[in-house]
């Protein structure tokens, strides 16, 4: 696996279709053992944050998403976020 990918929190512009876009938080989640690497997704600046579910990755750098809030376009740009994301110092 490329270890580019995000290992930090990170916020993400999401740009929507069929409404207005947001900003959401991407965190990488450490415990899941469905994966190679999880990550679990949520409203970004929420006092109490929506779960939007969560995009996994294997071993090969394929994902899926598992949840019911983002369109596949969604979850493209969400993945592409992931697979792209450069941490700037």
């Amino acid at each position: 696996m490329n270890n580019a990918y995000l290992v930090n929190d990170a916020r993400a512009w999401l740009k929507r279709k069929n409404g207005p876009d947001e900003v959401i938080r991407i965190v990488w989640d450490l415990e899941s053992k469905d994966a190679e690497l999880c990550y679990n997704l949520y409203t970004a600046y929420d006092e109490e944050p929506d779960y939007m579910g969560r995009i996994l990755f294997d071993v090969q750098g394929f994902w899926i998403y598992d949840g019911e809030t983002l369109t596949i376009n969604e979850q493209e740009q969400v993945a592409k976020f992931i697979i792209n994301y450069e941490d700037v110092l």
